[in-house]
């Protein structure tokens, strides 16, 4: 079972035992679950509201799209007694992404203020989770966000993307999301909480995070896994359809700025063995996002090498 943290009481007198909660979460898993996390649930409802309302008025898109063409033509192959292999480039979503400075969906009409008010709610955890992050590492309140800004001189990512998972026919032949890792910093999941699918990779298996009602899920990219300098872990992690129920998955992520310049924190290098050092290169997150779009669904050893072999 993926960690399932009482938010609440990081400002308690659990405070110290909370904190531990969230360091294991980082460095066992590279996800946990926040329950309590001062989002108000009537807000939540709204959330699912208005992204279900709007998946609606893209269905039809969706019936018409690429993975569902191809997946029809698999299944047709088969039918005439064709050999059939996996869907291995392809992810069966609907997906779109919300950013400040462009457009939004105008339909339903109270989607943009619930999103407008939502992602704030969001952002401000986010950041309370950073500082739970930088205390448990040892490093100075705001640390991490800081790197994220280039010490203020630029505005970090904040993005949203809502995706659906739709009712697949054969599962067995296509993933909702192929596995990867993600490239920024910290991800905030509001997944679906009747309609499974996600899972991360632990010790070789892979492990349901199950859904908790009204919960956020929180995982750790690439970037804190640098900052961290190896502490924390960017897991893989996938999502899988089912030919019943529709998924909602809800996820934004705070990133670095495009300029922001990534490294180990000073601090972790120096606390590490003379002889281990740095275990991860200083690069610009720009840099390394022309990289990760190229290479999302493999392995991230070789972007750290690759973003290295630039400098």
């Amino acid at each position: 079972m993926i960690p399932v943290i009482d938010f609440s009481k990081v400002d308690g007198e659990e405070r110290a035992e909370t904190l531990a909660q969230i360091a294991n979460g980082c460095e066992e898993w590279g996800f946990f679950q926040l329950a309590n996390h001062g989002i108000p649930v009537e807000l939540l409802e709204r959330v699912k509201k208005v992204c279900s309302a709007c998946y609606k008025l893209r269905q039809e898109s969706f019936t018409e799209s690429s993975p569902v063409q191809l997946l029809n033509k698999l299944i047709e192959e088969e039918t005439e007694g064709g050999n059939v292999k996996r869907l291995n480039d392809v992810d069966w979503e609907d997906v779109f992404v919300l950013q400040d400075d462009k457009p939004w969906p105008s339909s339903p009409p109270e989607f943009k203020e619930t999103m407008w008010e939502y992602r704030k709610e969001l952002r401000k955890l986010a950041e309370r989770v950073m500082e739970a992050m930088d205390e448990n590492l040892g490093l100075e309140r705001g640390y991490i966000s800081r790197a994220f800004s280039a010490n203020g001189e630029h505005e970090p990512f904040f993005g949203t993307k809502v995706s659906h998972y739709p009712p697949c026919p054969r599962p067995d032949l296509v993933d909702g999301l192929r596995a990867h890792t993600d490239a920024g910093g910290v991800i905030l999941l509001f997944q679906d909480d009747e309609v499974g699918g996600l899972q991360i990779l632990k010790d070789g298996k892979w492990v349901d995070v199950q859904p908790v009602k009204h919960s956020i899920v929180i995982n750790t990219g690439d970037q804190i896994e640098v900052l961290s300098n190896g502490r924390y872990k960017s897991v893989w992690h996938r999502v899988l359809v089912s030919p019943h129920g529709n998924r909602r998955s809800i996820a934004s992520f705070y990133n670095p700025s495009l300029k922001a310049t990534i490294a180990p924190a000073t601090k972790l290098v120096a606390s590490r063995p003379q002889e281990a050092g740095a275990s991860y290169p200083e690069f610009v997150f720009g840099d390394y996002m022309d990289v990760y779009v190229k290479q999302k669904f493999l392995p991230k050893e070789p972007r750290f090498q690759a973003v290295a072999a630039a400098l």
